[in-house]
């Protein structure tokens, strides 16, 4: 317990009076300073780490902010994906799973922030997008844009091609062309399909819907396809340059599945016989055509 000040005064007073009385830094002033000190102490001890903790508080929430401001401002840092010759399985920032297929490729950032998580496709890739309602997930082919909160689908969006493919597996999505104000909100085995050359975005209902995936394991699934989209299926999936020189059997349909794995040369051998159709290799390309000729 801390004595009081009256009594020190007295103590003090009475060396003062004594012939023995300090002098010097030992005098009765100097001595209750000393002692005004050592009471004082602890209690400015205490306010001077309050201060420190207060001093160290604030920069550290200075830094955080610093941090944000700067996070907010500073330009994402873009990646770029292709899947080359083999089928890929990408894992985006939120956790969205992207399967690439075959020359294919996908840009998206190292991170998202903002309103939108938004990616760039060309080629095909099948997307299983993480849940969040707060940030749509955008997908740009362009022309087109996709917009879906979680859900299934697939992107069909070769640059060569004359169209381009959405199908709905599972969940709803939008489908846009901003440039024309155009829009299709998909459910569940629909398509939108864009014409490249019409300009136009329309909906569809195919049976193909079921099998629009299988190519992740492998597979090709033409249902009763016309050569000419099995071509442009073909070429995409070996990236190599197919040419139907007949008109006549350009839209002849065949049924052929294929799931183990086959070679180009393999799967046009066996579809020859069922198509009615020869093939033969000039330069870096594959011209397809009747066998009358």
């Amino acid at each position: 317990m801390e004595p009081p000040h009256d009594h020190i005064e007295e103590i003090l007073d009475k060396l003062a009076a004594s012939t023995r009385s300090p002098r010097g830094r030992y005098s009765a002033s100097e001595s209750w300073k000393l002692l005004e000190r050592r009471i004082s102490s602890p209690r400015k001890k205490r306010l001077l780490s309050f201060r420190l903790v207060g001093a160290v508080a604030a920069s550290i929430v200075l830094c955080l902010a610093s941090w944000l401001v700067y996070d907010y401002y500073r330009p994402v840092k873009m990646l770029t994906v292709s899947a080359g010759a083999a089928i890929s399985v990408i894992t985006l920032p939120d956790r969205t799973e992207v399967t690439l297929n075959r020359y294919s490729s996908l840009t998206y950032p190292d991170h998202f922030k903002g309103e939108r998580r938004e990616v760039q496709l060309i080629g095909e890739a099948y997307f299983e997008v993480a849940k969040d309602a707060r940030h749509p997930f955008i997908v740009k082919a362009d022309p087109i844009g996709v917009e879906v909160l979680g859900t299934h689908f697939n992107v069909e969006a070769y640059p060569g091609d004359a169209e381009i493919k959405t199908t709905l597996l599972e969940g709803s999505v939008a489908v846009s062309t901003p440039a024309m104000n155009s829009r299709i909100v998909l459910s569940p085995g629909e398509s939108a399909v864009y014409d490249r050359a019409g300009k136009t975005l329309q909906e569809e209902k195919t049976e193909e819907n079921d099998t629009a995936a299988d190519w992740r394991d492998g597979h090709f699934h033409f249902d009763y396809l016309p050569l000419r989209e099995i071509a442009r299926e073909l070429s995409n999936a070996f990236h190599v340059k197919i040419r139907i020189t007949d008109e006549d059997i350009r839209n002849f349909r065949i049924r052929a599945h294929f799931t183990e794995g086959e070679s180009l040369d393999e799967i046009l051998g066996l579809l020859q016989s069922a198509g009615n159709f020869s093939y033969v290799k000039a330069n870096d390309t594959i011209l397809i055509r009747s066998k009358l000729n």
